[in-house]
């Protein structure tokens, strides 16, 4: 009998200690992974255009606009303050206005304007992911 309730409160204990650490898990900020997961939706629906060789001018506008938008929000979501960092979201919003202006209507234009970006998003997640 003692050796069931001994099982018993160290169930009932297991469970309190796993519900305090899924709470503070749960409390982490889940803005740094939303503005990725974000950028990174839009840069897929560009990829995938250009794999399915259907580059239709509007779409690409809207997805380079909002990674163009989310992009403005790296810097102060992550509060990284290390200026290489800071360099390299600077780097990519200078590449996205570039290829906003550039205005990529077709595969072939696309897929020249979104390699850049692509390069420095890389590098960015080689060094601080």
């Amino acid at each position: 009998m003692r050796v069931v309730l001994m099982i018993l409160l160290g169930l009932v204990i297991g469970v309190l200690g796993t519900t305090q650490v899924m709470g503070v898990l749960a409390a982490r900020n889940p803005m740094p992974k939303a503005v990725m997961t974000t950028m990174g939706y839009h840069m897929g629906e560009l990829s995938h255009a250009l794999k399915a060789r259907q580059c239709d001018a509007a779409k690409i506008q809207h997805h380079l606009e909002r990674l163009q938008s989310t992009a403005t929000d790296i810097v102060p979501v992550f509060g990284i303050d290390e200026k290489s960092f800071t360099d390299k979201a600077g780097e990519l919003q200078t590449h996205l206005q570039q290829t906003l202006q550039a205005a990529p209507t077709d595969c072939a234009t696309l897929a020249a304007a979104i390699k850049p970006i692509g390069e420095t998003c890389k590098s960015c997640h080689q060094q601080y992911r």
